[in-house]
């Protein structure tokens, strides 16, 4: 069937850990998806148009609606396709909390042992067209030395935390929260997919963490839902012909007075702070929606979550 504005596209590529976790998200949800493969390393023309200057993966596209994080893209595909729901042990809040845990803790500590065991070898992401885009990404030396360094103890860090999953499963449950996948499994499965593609002796570790390593078999095995192939193009195509179903609202509780139609520049608090910058059309505690317009795509709205993301008025 071929894909309408009321399709998903995920914009990403396949050793994407983010992306990952969104992949295992669809597939809970059996749901069917289209895949549009970005580049790893910029230029990434295409996907700069949907967002006005964001660069990170995933993001997510339905119609002229762009979703930029794996927090905000989760949180509308369950707004959306509510049942079956990754909530599925009284986390439907403390699940977003485990998700910053797992993107910034366990993730850093996960790059820096791979990245850090890998140092030495040819693996096409520590060439040096990755480190230097790394590099303008982050804002600080792809040091590949430091991190052969600092892996040994970055080792001990993400044992430790995967010891907390251990003790999580220890009562022979399936997944992190009961008998059914969701949210916590998601968020914590995907850096050791990513480790397992990038780097997997750095996963040595789960010889000691036998319940992890067969709970990370029962995630893998849950799959993807249904995935397609789309082009990039026809990607824009499709935003270009469809129109927003964002509705402008004004939070009467935000804290610093923003109002819909008010002009803000929202970027990450971490990397990548790309300024990305339009009219405010929405927002809330967990959320803010931006619209803008590009030659290649008309208008758009763009959506970021609150955590992790400054909304300042430009």
């Amino acid at each position: 069937m071929p894909a309408n504005a009321q399709s998903i596209i995920l914009h990403q590529y396949d050793v994407s850990p983010f992306s990952e976790k969104v992949r295992v998200v669809l597939g809970i949800k059996g749901l069917e998806w289209y895949a549009c493969d970005e580049p790893v390393i910029m230029p990434k023309p295409e996907l700069t148009a949907l967002t006005g200057g964001y660069r990170k993966i995933p993001v997510m596209q339905i119609g002229a609606d762009i979703y930029c994080d794996s927090q905000i893209i989760i949180r509308e595909l369950e707004s959306r396709f509510p049942s079956p729901s990754v909530f599925v042990g009284g986390d439907k809040g403390l699940g977003y909390g485990i998700g910053v845990w797992t993107d910034r803790s366990i993730f850093m500590n996960t790059v820096t042992v791979v990245f850090g065991g890998m140092a030495d070898g040819a693996n096409e992401l520590a060439n040096e067209a990755f480190r230097k885009d790394r590099e303008a990404l982050t804002g600080r030396p792809f040091d590949a030395n430091a991190m052969k360094m600092g892996a040994p103890m970055m080792a001990e860090q993400l044992r430790a935390q995967l010891d907390w999953i251990e003790h999580q499963l220890a009562d022979g449950r399936t997944f992190l929260m009961g008998a059914d996948a969701g949210i916590a499994d998601a968020s914590a499965y995907y850096n050791l997919a990513f480790a397992r593609w990038v780097y997997p002796v750095s996963l040595k570790i789960l010889e000691s963490l036998p319940k992890v390593a067969a709970w990370e078999k029962r995630v893998k095995a849950i799959g993807h839902g249904t995935r397609h192939e789309m082009s990039r193009e026809e990607a824009l195509d499709i935003a270009k012909a469809a129109t927003s179903t964002e509705k402008p609202h004004t939070d009467p509780n935000e804290p610093n007075g923003l109002k819909s139609g008010q002009r803000v520049t929202v970027m990450a608090d971490d990397y990548g702070r790309d300024p990305i910058v339009g009219e405010l059309v929405s927002s809330s505690a967990q959320h803010v929606a931006i619209k803008r317009t590009d030659e290649r795509v008309g208008e758009v709205t763009v959506h970021f979550p609150r955590v992790g993301f400054f909304v300042m008025p430009s």
